[in-house]
């Protein structure tokens, strides 16, 4: 481990054991980025609540290009924290994932799903279970009544707009989803 690291205890006497353990795991998250410039983890003993012993805490704050990843585990209600090993696999855990994720962003493998098209629906066909939603750009989208989520396909009226993903039918666009956003309504 190349990495500078600094392990402060707070409330508690130093533990040579905690400390193999926490390079161990500093260690690892080398293998989720190379690019980790420092690393601070803070392991805190909290008072004893009633019949239960210390709950402990445990903060990791790893620096990396880009940005500092913080990472706090404070769970004064997790009885299962009365563990410092435990408390400290949970915060591990916390800032493995963001770094995980931080590192994706870096090398921009985040993916940006596109936004729901808009429209709203023009025609329906109560009896025979469809209905067609009219596009932004004047294009008419084939929808089945099992396609509409979150509102009952008998709600809805002309005019009515919705957002709605699209994908290709047998028969033309159709759509897979179909979410309302509002009801027509008066004006003004």
């Amino acid at each position: 481990m190349l990495l500078p690291l600094q392990i402060t205890f707070r409330d508690l006497d130093p533990s040579p054991a905690l400390e193999t353990r926490i390079r161990e795991l500093v260690q690892r998250l080398e293998k989720f980025s190379a690019q980790i410039l420092r690393c601070h983890v803070i392991v805190e003993a909290g008072h004893g609540h009633g019949r239960q012993g210390h709950l402990f805490e445990v903060h990791f704050q790893v620096t990396a290009p880009g940005g500092r990843i913080i990472a706090n585990r404070e769970h004064r209600q997790r009885q299962s924290h009365e563990d410092v090993h435990v408390a400290l696999r949970d915060a591990y855990r916390a800032v493995r994932r963001r770094l995980q994720d931080h590192e994706r962003q870096r090398r921009r493998e985040v993916k940006h799903h596109a936004p729901e098209p808009v429209g709203w629906v023009s025609e329906l066909y109560p009896a025979e279970d469809f209905g067609r939603i009219t596009t932004d750009d004047g294009r008419s989208v084939y929808f089945h009544r099992h396609s509409v989520v979150g509102t009952d396909f008998d709600g809805l009226t002309s005019g009515t707009a919705v957002r709605f993903v699209e994908e290709p039918g047998e028969q033309g666009p159709q759509a897979s989803t179909v979410k309302l956003i509002a009801r027509p309504g008066p004006i003004g």
